[in-house]
């Protein structure tokens, strides 16, 4: 390991590891008895020694250590891995962030509902689809489809369930005119010809759906655990991300206000930040004085 890669490791991986030590002694954190933190940050550290910028810079040079920090705090206070698609590294200018998949959505939600099963279906064209609402919750009451109802270019809308062992239920259904609405947030250009998104809806109408039905139940949640408390954060970082990223590139250019009026920001369904609220997370915030297991949290709501 070359000189710069071990100092790169010595302030993040290091530091994170001790942290991550020191909310397990306190009992502020537990995780599942076939998680890892250990393996997970070495899985994280081989890959990021090959994750690169769109300029084709590493990102452990590109990247803030602050950055790098807080995106493997993210990941293993949630008790994700990497190795198992459960979430990605990506770079915004100088800053990492860990973003996670719908694997690593369910994995969480799991985790901290005690879940014993999430579900997604497609609804097309033809089917017959019914659903009810029962104190403010919607329950699917029939979904009949035939085969010959199976294709993509009929995609009606799709559902996705959250069950519990003792018979709980949660369920979020979307139209396919507001999965496609969710899709134009995408950074990857859904409406490109050959994205992955025109070539498989029914799999990424899924995808949405289960992120949907997640975060919705997750937020339903008073939970002010460590947990969710970077499960909420995610959100809020890629957005600061972003826009650092967005301000740097014009930097040069001609000034313009790129700040959505009121709104805009409720119909996409974004928070409005507090004026008094920091434009810049440092790993620092994320020390000693995170509020233990059962307090109240101050991670934003997202989604």
């Amino acid at each position: 390991m070359s000189s710069q890669l071990a100092l790169v490791k010595r302030d993040t991986v290091d530091v994170v590891a001790d942290k991550v030590r020191k909310f397990q002694e306190r009992g502020e954190i537990h995780f599942p008895a076939n998680y890892s933190p250990e393996n997970a940050m070495k899985s994280a550290w081989l890959l990021l020694q090959s994750v690169q910028t769109k300029d084709n810079k590493p990102v452990l040079e590109a990247c803030t250590r602050d950055s790098i920090a807080n995106a493997l705090l993210d990941m293993v206070v949630q008790g994700l891995n990497p190795a198992k698609k459960q979430g990605y590294f990506i770079p915004y200018g100088k800053n990492l962030t860990f973003q996670r998949s719908y694997f690593g959505t369910m994995a969480v939600t799991k985790r901290v509902t005690g879940a014993e099963d999430i579900d997604a279906q497609i609804i097309y064209e033809g089917d017959e689809f019914e659903f009810e609402v029962i104190r403010g919750r919607k329950k699917i009451t029939k979904h009949k489809t035939a085969f010959s109802n199976i294709d993509d270019n009929k995609i009606a809308g799709a559902y996705c369930t959250i069950y519990w062992a003792d018979g709980r239920e949660y369920t979020e259904i979307m139209t396919i005119k507001e999965i496609r609405q969710a899709w134009k947030k995408s950074r990857q250009n859904p409406d490109k010809e050959g994205s992955t998104h025109n070539e498989f809806p029914g799999e990424m109408a899924k995808r949405t759906v289960i992120n949907r039905a997640c975060k919705a139940y997750m937020n339903t949640s008073d939970d002010g655990s460590l947990v969710m408390t970077h499960f909420n954060r995610q959100d809020e970082a890629i957005a600061e991300a972003e826009m650092e990223a967005e301000i740097a590139a014009n930097a040069n250019g001609e000034i313009i206000d790129i700040t959505p009026p009121v709104s805009e920001k409720v119909e996409q369904g974004q928070s409005q930040a507090s004026p008094e609220e920091p434009k810049e997370m440092r790993f620092d915030d994320f020390s000693d004085d995170i509020p233990p297991v059962g307090q109240a949290g101050n991670g934003p709501d997202s989604w």
